[in-house]
């Protein structure tokens, strides 16, 4: 199990323009943070974040196809997606979108990390910069065991190929 949990981490890694670090590992947990300079408003930046399935890599999915993946921004909405032959999977809930203050925030331990029971909060934070946006988001992985926090950077390598693309998709329209 712990070798398929890396094997999967692994190959999912990707390497984005977004500055990002891996800021704390714990005993059982870790804290990631990216931060991405966007040009555009912070309402426009926060409503794009809810449009993930234009935007994120299908790559990185259940079923190849970013298009199935849904976020409604508002509390208890299910970040989810939808399976080829009636399945389904929940990324996430959301438990925080408040538009006014730019903040988004979920519950979800993402992809191959929800195999191994941890708790994930995602956080997103817009405010305005250099008449733009800047996007800090941060991702704190806790009820880890030892090998999964050894994969924390590949974890931070997918999750800031994904704001990568958000930046993209707000500036040009495409990811």
């Amino acid at each position: 199990m712990r070798s398929m949990v890396l094997a999967a981490l692994a190959a999912v890694a990707f390497t984005g323009a977004a500055r990002a670090e891996v800021v704390e590992t714990g005993a059982q947990g870790f804290r990631l943070k990216s931060v991405v300079q966007i040009e555009a408003p912070p309402a426009r930046v926060y409503q794009a974040i809810g449009e993930i399935g234009r935007w994120w890599d299908g790559a990185h999915s259940y079923s190849g196809k970013a298009e199935n993946i849904t976020l409604p921004l508002q509390a208890n909405a299910c970040w989810c997606e939808t399976i080829p032959g009636g399945g389904s999977v929940r990324h996430g809930v959301v438990v925080l979108a408040w538009p006014e203050q730019g903040m988004i925030r979920a519950d979800a331990a993402l992809g191959p990390l929800q195999d191994e029971g941890v708790n994930g909060a995602l956080f997103f934070r817009m405010k305005p910069k250099d008449g733009g946006t800047e996007l800090t988001i941060t991702y704190n992985v806790g009820g880890a065991r030892d090998f999964v926090l050894k994969a924390a950077p590949q974890v931070d390598g997918v999750l800031t190929g994904g704001w990568a693309r958000l930046k993209r998709y707000v500036e040009t329209g495409k990811p």
